[in-house]
Parts: C-alpha cells; sequence; structure tokens
C-alpha cells in the first residue's frame, strides 16, 4: 500500500492512532509512544460495559453507542500539555469521530491502514479481545477514508512497528522544523 504524508499539524501535544480493528493500534501506540516518551491512553479502555457486551457478542456499535466513548476520550486528551504528550489509540472510524477529538486538542492522526484479508486474520488469531471477527466487515464498511484530511499521515500497518514509531517521529520532527522556520520567513519578508 502507498504511504501518504500530510503536512502534520503544528504545536500538537497528542497523536491519535486510527484504524480499523486488528490494524495494530495497540502495538504501534505502544512503540510511537515509547519512541516520542508520552504516555500511551487505550481507547478500548474507555468503553463502557454495555459496548464491551455488544462487541463481544458481535453486535456493531452505534453512533449513539459511541457518544460516550468519545466524550471521555475528548476529555483526556483535553488533558494532554506540552510537557506530557499523548499517544491515545482510537479506531476513528468516521470524520465526525476525528472532528469530535480534534475539538478538544491539536492532533495529528497516525492511519494505521491495512486490507480486509489481513485485518480478519489478525482479528481471529487474537487469543484475548473482545472485538468480535464478525465485526470486521462492519469496521470497513463505517470507515471513512481520513487521507486527504490535511493533519493525517498514513501508514501501511503491515511496517514493523519500530519502523512506525521511527516514521512518525520524523513526520513530527518535520513539522517542528517547518513551523520554527515560519516566523524568521515572515521577519524576512517584513525587514
Amino acid at each position: 500500500m502507498p504511504e501518504r504524508q500530510s503536512q502534520a499539524p503544528s504545536h500538537k501535544v497528542a497523536l491519535v492512532i486510527m484504524g480499523v480493528s486488528g490494524c495494530g493500534k495497540s502495538s504501534a501506540g505502544e512503540a510511537i509512544a515509547r519512541q516520542l516518551n508520552w504516555e500511551l491512553i487505550e481507547g478500548d479502555s474507555y468503553h463502557s460495559p454495555e459496548s464491551v457486551a455488544k462487541m463481544q457478542a458481535g453486535i456493531a456499535l452505534t453512533d449513539e453507542d459511541r457518544e460516550g466513548w468519545l466524550e471521555r476520550l475528548a476529555q483526556r486528551l483535553a488533558q494532554a500539555s506540552s510537557a506530557h504528550g499523548l499517544v491515545l489509540t482510537c479506531s476513528a472510524l468516521k470524520r465526525k469521530y476525528r472532528d469530535r477529538l480534534r475539538a478538544a486538542q491539536p492532533l495529528g492522526f497516525v492511519f494505521l491502514e491495512l486490507d480486509y484479508a489481513t485485518a480478519l486474520e489478525r482479528v481471529q488469531s487474537r487469543a484475548q479481545h473482545f472485538f468480535s471477527p464478525h465485526l470486521v466487515a462492519n469496521q470497513f464498511a463505517t470507515l471513512e477514508d481520513p487521507r486527504q484530511e490535511s493533519d493525517v499521515l498514513t501508514i501501511d500497518a503491515t511496517r514493523p512497528f519500530n519502523a512506525i514509531a521511527q516514521q512518525v517521529q520524523q513526520w513530527l520532527l518535520a513539522s517542528t522544523a517547518r513551523t520554527t522556520q515560519e516566523p524568521d520567513h515572515e521577519s524576512r519578508q517584513q525587514g
């Protein structure tokens, strides 16, 4: 899968590692948090017990089911500071979910792109996870492609997690370099 890099948002103190179930959000998030020395927040742990029970039973969550979950995640993101960044794992399948999270904090999104067959195989092989393999097709049907959004880095989810973490760090460093160079450019134009 081709990788697409968009310009990372400046002044970010939080990243959302997103994609369908099975794309490796938790493992990639862990590697990214370690690489950046940021705190890792596992989005699945913020689901209500009712939502977890639905997913275990193979019942897809509705937008209404996700409202409280997204609110809890947004509150957690709002607590991030420049002194201590956050890496949040969250499927963030729809644009309105991503926008809800963006409203809490300037964010970068890392979209772990994966094909259906690989996602299904990965979910089926997980021994201890509440997510039913029967829901993988629903994840793909729900996913609204984030690649045209300006604050999204798309990465092939089959890459090694350390390579993903290094690419994310480079993306963030490039963004920081652009941000620090822009004021100099403006002052040269004004002077």
